[in-house]
């Protein structure tokens, strides 16, 4: 059976910022779909211990003292996402992220914070990931307009209600793969080993090709790392 016909699970992060090394959690949310349906649903609410910016509560609707009042301790909630994730790749059922190398790096620099252990042991590749923003922005390349989750919902016919909400955000963007996977045979068809390496090549060649783009519009040394998943230095530009 191919892997989108399996179980998948959506992981989401919504945060205190925009930078993954800098920024803290502040709701997580794992889903596990079968079909594109829902079947379990994991969520949490974290206290990052430093204010939450009033434009970044807009967006996700946490504000600092509901975060203090609600929310769990930081360590404790990085510690269990990170277990649950590492529990899904021991069992080889891929997670879908949207835009992984923001999510997958922020959560790996939050276990550095708190001196845990880190998300995936050294030299070995996070995985299996499948990030829909990867694969989208690859093979329908030349596509007009934004790339957000919500944007990727709206062209391959995803019903995405309360964005920004990470529980619903991690299930729109399973659908999103589902979608992508039918769409495009080269992703339905490859096997979990196959995917991983099309997505890692995928990704090396668009940051190449950012990081050109960014020299041509005069940005000094830009700062964009080809790895994928997780990488080590990171910007949230985005091309438009």
């Amino acid at each position: 059976m191919a892997w989108h016909e399996e179980l998948l699970v959506g992981f989401d992060l919504e945060t205190t910022g925009t930078d993954p090394r800098t920024a803290r959690i502040v709701t997580a949310a794992v889903t596990e779909v079968k079909s594109g349906e829902p079947v379990r649903h994991l969520t949490w609410l974290a206290d990052p211990g430093v204010p939450i910016p009033p434009e970044t509560t807009a967006i996700h609707g946490v504000s600092t003292a509901r975060a203090a009042a609600d929310g769990r301790p930081a360590p404790e909630v990085v510690a269990e996402v990170a277990d649950a994730l590492r529990g899904y790749w021991a069992r080889r059922v891929p997670v879908v992220v949207y835009n992984a190398p923001f999510d997958l790096t922020l959560l790996d620099e939050e276990l550095r914070r708190y001196a845990l252990p880190p998300l995936v042991a050294a030299g070995a590749p996070a995985g299996p990931v499948v990030d829909p923003l990867v694969v989208d922005r690859a093979l329908d390349r030349y596509r007009r307009g934004k790339r957000t989750l919500e944007a990727a919902c709206q062209v391959y016919g995803v019903v995405l209600e309360g964005a920004h909400d990470a529980g619903a955000d991690a299930l729109a963007a399973v659908r999103v793969a589902r979608a992508l996977a039918l769409r495009f045979p080269e992703v339905g068809g490859a096997d979990l080993v196959e995917l991983q390496a099309l997505q890692t090549g995928w990704y090396a060649a668009w940051a190449e090709d950012f990081a050109a783009w960014l020299r041509r519009k005069g940005s000094a040394d830009p700062d964009v790392d080809p790895s994928w998943p997780l990488r080590s230095a990171a910007t949230e530009a985005v091309r438009p």
